[in-house]
């Protein structure tokens, strides 16, 4: 689920960022710190916007930067569990299917695929079912609930366990 969240955080700008307008300066070195990271409690922070310099600056000593207090909102992605998401398959690997949820991949473990048993066809990069014949590849649309969220430092090291064994979820018609 996506949402818009309000921060305020402390920013740091530099002498050369002066000349620029400083909400504009405080945004540029928020996106660059913040966008395409996780932050545990929130999600994956996706991107940056309405940054506004709340009250006065503060100098440090020996220290040629303004420190400012900045309010901005932020466009976060905070998979839940059980919520039911739809996504493309992005990878087809021998023990499930990653399917992209917007910035990040989860993954559908090959027993949960459906109620069947699902192996990998290796020269055609498919899942196939034992009984049914059903067939998941790259670039099929699948719907499917969440399971597990496990927040990381980071966006590689996050993980997304997907199910699509209930009723009506599964391989787009």
């Amino acid at each position: 689920m996506y949402y818009f969240s309000k921060f305020v955080e402390s920013v740091r700008i530099p002498p050369n960022a002066f000349g620029k307008k400083l909400n504009s300066a405080a945004l540029d070195i928020l996106r660059e710190q913040y966008e395409r990271t996780v932050a545990r409690e929130h999600g994956v922070i996706v991107s940056l916007h309405d940054a506004k310099i709340a009250g006065n600056g503060r100098i440090i000593p020996g220290d040629g930067a303004a420190y400012f207090d900045v309010e901005f909102s932020a466009m976060v992605f905070t998979p839940e569990i059980n919520e039911i998401v739809i996504g493309e398959v992005s990878e087809i690997v021998d023990f499930g299917a990653f399917v992209r949820l917007g910035p990040i991949d989860g993954l559908v473990h090959v027993s949960q695929v459906a109620d069947d048993f699902f192996t990998m066809d290796k020269k055609k990069g498919v899942l196939v079912g034992k009984k049914s014949k059903q067939v998941i590849k790259k670039g099929d649309v699948v719907k499917a609930k969440i399971t597990t969220v496990s927040f990381k430092d980071n966006i590689p090291n996050s993980k997304i366990a997907l199910t699509m064994r209930p009723s009506g979820l599964g391989k787009e018609k």
